[in-house]
C-alpha cells in the first residue's frame, strides 16, 4: 500500500544521510518513476527533500531540518511490531513483519526477538478467515462489489454489498458495507459468510459513516436477568463479566444480575451451566426454561 511505502521512505531518509532512487525502488519493489512520485508527495507534506545528480548524488533530507531522526523509539517500534504480528496471525503470512523489516533499515534492535507483547488474533477458523479477509481487502481497495451467501438468525440469503471496512470486534471479524438488499449500511460477520466473490462491478463510493460499535448500540439490552449460580461457577462469571458481577449469598451461591439483548443467546449461555444455575427473574424466562427442559426430557426418553 502506498502509505506504507511513504512511511518506509521517510524512515530511511531519517536514518540515512543519503539514498539513491534505484536503492529505494529495489527495496520497495516498485519502479523509479513511482519513487519519484512518492518523493513529490513527501515534499508536498512539508518534508524538505533535496536530490543531487551525478556520481555521489542521491536523495536526502535538507540539512538543518529539525526532526527526531529516529522517528520511533525502540519501545514504540516493539508496540508497532506486536500489532503487525497480530495481523499476520490472521492471514497466516509474514507480510506485516516483512514491512517492519523494511522500515527498520537495520538500525534498530526491535526486530531481535526481545518483544514482551505477543498478540494472536487467529481462531479455530483461521484457514477459512485468511482467504475471506484477502478477498474483502482486495475488493475494498479496488472498490468492487461483493456477492456472498449469508447465514443469520432470521434465515439464509444472498447478499450484495459495497464493502468499506474490515473490523475486528468482540473477538470476531466483520465487514461493514452498504447492503443493496436492505438499502442501508450493515455489519456482516465473516464466519457466517460463504461463497464470497468480487463480482467485477465497481462502485463510486458513498459517504460512509463509521459503524457505532458501542455495546449499548449493538446490544441494546431489554431482558433483565437475575439468577443464582453454584460457587463452582465463579471462575466463569469472573472471566466473562468481572468479579463485580455477583453477590455471594449466605449459602455460598452467587446472585448474578445482567441485561441481555438476545433471548436465544441468553438461553444458550444459561444452559452451558447445566444444573448449576437457577433463574429467579423474570418469570417468563423461568417458565420458558421449564418448557425447554421438558421438551429435552421428552426427546431423550
Amino acid at each position: 500500500m502506498r502509505i506504507d511505502r511513504l512511511i518506509g521512505i521517510l524512515t530511511i531518509l531519517l536514518q540515512k544521510e543519503q539514498v539513491t532512487a534505484p536503492e529505494l525502488a529495489e527495496r520497495f519493489e516498485v519502479s523509479r518513476r513511482t519513487i519519484s512520485r512518492d518523493i513529490e508527495e513527501l515534499c508536498k507534506a512539508g518534508i524538505p527533500i533535496v536530490t543531487t545528480q551525478g556520481q555521489g548524488g542521491g536523495i536526502a533530507i535538507m540539512d538543518g531540518f529539525k526532526m527526531d531522526r529516529t522517528l520511533f523509539t525502540n519501545k514504540e517500534m516493539q508496540d508497532i511490531l506486536a500489532g503487525l504480528r497480530s495481523l499476520d496471525s490472521v492471514n497466516g503470512t509474514n507480510r506485516y513483519v516483512q514491512l517492519m523489516e523494511k522500515l527498520s533499515v537495520g538500525s534498530s534492535d526491535f526486530m531481535r526477538g526481545n518483544q514482551s507483547v505477543l498478540i494472536d488474533l487467529s481462531s479455530w477458523y483461521k484457514n477459512a478467515l485468511a482467504s475471506k479477509i484477502e478477498v474483502i481487502r482486495s475488493a475494498i481497495e479496488q472498490r468492487l462489489e461483493l456477492d456472498f451467501y449469508y447465514y443469520s438468525p432470521k434465515g439464509e440469503s444472498t447478499r450484495q454489498i459495497e464493502p468499506y471496512y474490515l473490523i475486528f470486534q468482540w473477538a470476531d471479524w466483520y465487514v461493514w458495507g452498504w447492503c443493496k438488499k436492505r438499502e442501508d449500511f450493515r455489519l456482516f460477520k465473516l464466519n457466517r459468510m460463504e461463497e464470497i466473490n468480487a463480482n467485477g462491478h465497481t462502485y463510486e463510493g458513498r459517504e460512509c459513516p463509521l459503524p457505532d460499535l458501542r455495546d449499548v448500540k449493538v446490544f441494546p439490552g431489554g431482558i433483565e436477568i437475575k439468577a443464582l449460580f453454584q460457587p463452582e461457577c465463579k471462575w466463569k462469571l469472573v472471566e466473562e463479566y468481572g468479579p463485580w458481577c455477583y453477590v455471594e449469598q449466605k449459602d455460598g451461591r452467587l446472585l448474578f444480575q445482567a441485561n441481555y439483548a438476545n433471548k436465544d443467546y441468553l438461553f444458550e449461555w444459561l444452559f452451558s451451566f447445566r444444573d448449576r444455575v437457577e433463574v429467579i427473574e423474570p418469570e417468563e424466562i423461568r417458565e420458558e426454561m421449564k418448557l425447554l427442559i421438558e421438551r429435552m426430557r421428552d426427546m431423550y426418553r
